[in-house]
């Protein structure tokens, strides 16, 4: 049976009758609407982010980080043309609605378009950071772009580059949908939906987190907004000016995943899940309707206790200890953190778990990433990071339960990884920032914008005040406070996680390539590199029981590192 294996990042339909899914099993899949079955699959070399069908149905086009976008047939799926001139993921690929026109937006902050035939007919840099989304201007020969540098910018085929842009006031902006009356929605990491149009841009408020999709569709005049607050959002634009009068609202289930949708029909929306295959919301009845969609193997966390067994847990929401189910919190779950000899989980729900048992702890307003314990004041803590920039802090208390005693601002944008060393929080941003807070007073003691060149994926602890991180701009970097060392690693593709050994000696790192390499900070060598799986190491722990690096997997697989080199990285 053909069906993903791992998150859909992508989801697109055409015609009422034709679907199609991108995922981070590196597969496309073709699917029939009315049957709900696959038709044709196809794969990238590395994980597929989205996709888009041409206006009259006959192509399909993906995005994906192997940093190529492709160009196939539909319904076969045959392989037509590989548009490759970027240095990084592509985001995001659009049609153009007459002319037989591709444009790309890529993480490596260009813009370009491309032939069928997949040459290369322009090429567009402006953008200070990673483009994420792309959209043609009606039928023009002009194209709009939205990136984490806080500006959409308006390029033109005619003129040969730039031609207008405007300044969102740094907020990052992931996504955009143009009306046929040149009306631009874009949204931004601050819950805004920000109107442009006859050079004017008003924002209006619209969510309690970021937004990461709009949708636009023409024959309903309804635009369909997505947000880390777990919400859904529809709007009427028929308004003057495109102003937007608010419909309906519905929360999201578990298993969707709010980075992409798209209209099947005028009532019907198809979403991205973490499942083997989309859901679907019917509009008229406000109804979801997840037939099909079964739960993957798809592992986000391990970590060993201080008995020695091994907790995973991933986008099934279901937490596994030595291989036996232990609870389930239904919900997808990023991390795994122990403390005072419990273990707490937490995810997409932005709700923590007791992994122990499933029940809830605390509600959050946004989805939770990372996890830290520490000791306070004689007793057991932990730190959270979330996607909307905040620490959690919570205390275990006398009577056994977990309080949340401070939420610290470490962050504007999503956390990406928190590690304790001594009495400091080090902590690391998709923004590419980093911050230290003091963990006696709970206040911030430092911050550094731009520490990495691309998007800090995770960070871990040394002894004595000193920290690891790790980016997308594929180095280990370890700071004292802000006095930074950056040393480049093995690895050719994001590296994800990080973690070290107790003696700050050996510090691994995974890639979402599924490469690994260890680095002895003594030495300066590598004495490990190797490639265990093809699909993405999502975190690593140190097994002190083991003596051990153990390493989880997008597969659902758990490789445990032994240190005797061999081969290389991806």
């Amino acid at each position: 049976m053909i069906r993903h294996l791992g998150p859909i990042s992508g989801v697109a339909a055409h015609g009422g009758n034709l679907i199609a899914t991108a995922g981070y099993d590196n597969q496309v899949i073709l699917w029939d609407a009315a049957t709900r079955t696959s038709i044709s699959r196809v794969h990238h070399d590395h994980l597929a982010n989205q996709a888009a069908f041409s206006p009259d149905g006959r192509h399909l086009v993906t995005s994906s980080s192997d940093y190529t976008a492709r160009l196939w047939s539909v319904p076969d799926l045959k392989l037509i043309a590989v548009l490759s001139d970027h240095k990084d993921d592509v985001e995001m690929s659009a049609f153009h609605p007459t002319l037989e026109l591709v444009a790309t937006a890529s993480r490596d902050h260009g813009v370009r378009v491309f032939d069928f035939s997949g040459r290369l007919t322009a090429s567009f840099e402006g953008h200070t950071a990673d483009v994420i989304s792309v959209a043609w201007a009606g039928d023009s020969r002009e194209l709009l772009t939205s990136s984490d540098d806080g500006t959409v910018k308006r390029w033109s085929l005619d003129a040969g580059g730039l031609v207008s842009e405007v300044d969102l006031g740094g907020a990052e902006t992931d996504t955009i949908a143009i009306t046929p009356t040149g009306t631009v929605y874009a949204g931004n990491d601050d819950g805004e939906i920000v109107i442009i149009a006859d050079g004017t841009a008003n924002a209006t408020p619209a969510h309690e987190a970021g937004i990461k999709r709009l949708v636009h569709n023409a024959s309903s005049r309804s635009l369909v907004s997505l947000s880390y607050d777990r919400t859904l959002r529809v709007w009427d634009t028929s308004g003057p000016g495109g102003e937007l009068n608010l419909l309906h609202t519905s929360e999201y289930p578990a298993e969707v995943w709010a980075r992409s949708c798209d209209f099947l029909d005028d009532t019907t929306l198809v979403f991205a899940t973490f499942g083997s295959t989309y859901a679907t919301y019917h509009l008229t009845d406000q109804r979801w309707d997840l037939s099909g969609v079964m739960p993957t193997a798809c592992v986000n966390s391990v970590v060993a206790d201080a008995a020695g067994r091994v907790w995973t847990v991933g986008d099934a929401g279901i937490v596994w200890r030595d291989g036996a189910e232990v609870s389930r919190p239904g919900s997808l779950c990023n991390f795994l953190v122990e403390a005072g000899g419990r273990m707490l989980t937490g995810g997409q729900l932005g709700q923590v778990f007791d992994a122990a048992d499933g029940h809830v702890i605390h509600q959050h307003r946004s989805p939770l990433n990372c996890g830290a314990a520490f000791t306070r004041d004689g007793r057991p803590h932990v730190v959270i990071g979330a996607y909307t920039g905040e620490g959690l802090v919570f205390q275990l208390t006398e009577g056994g339960t977990f309080e949340l005693v401070a939420t610290l601002p470490l962050h504007t944008n999503a956390v990406k990884g928190v590690a304790v060393s001594g009495n400091t929080l080090f902590a690391v941003c998709a923004d590419t920032s980093v911050s230290w807070f003091s963990l006696d007073t709970l206040t911030e003691t430092g911050r550094l914008d731009d520490a990495h060149r691309r998007i800090a994926n995770g960070c871990a602890a040394l002894p004595g005040g000193v920290f690891v991180s790790v980016s997308r701009d594929l180095t280990l970097r370890t700071w004292q406070q802000e006095k930074c060392d950056t040393i480049p690693t093995p690895h050719d593709h994001s590296v994800k996680c990080v973690a070290a050994s107790p003696d700050g000696r050996l510090v691994a790192t995974g890639s979402y390539a599924g490469a690994i390499a260890v680095h002895d900070l003594r030495t300066g060598a590598w004495p490990f590199i190797g490639r265990p799986t093809t699909a993405g190491i999502s975190s690593l722990h140190w097994d002190a029981v083991g003596a051990r690096f153990l390493a989880s997997s997008y597969d659902g697989s758990v490789h445990p590192v032994d240190l005797a080199p061999v081969g290389a990285a991806g």
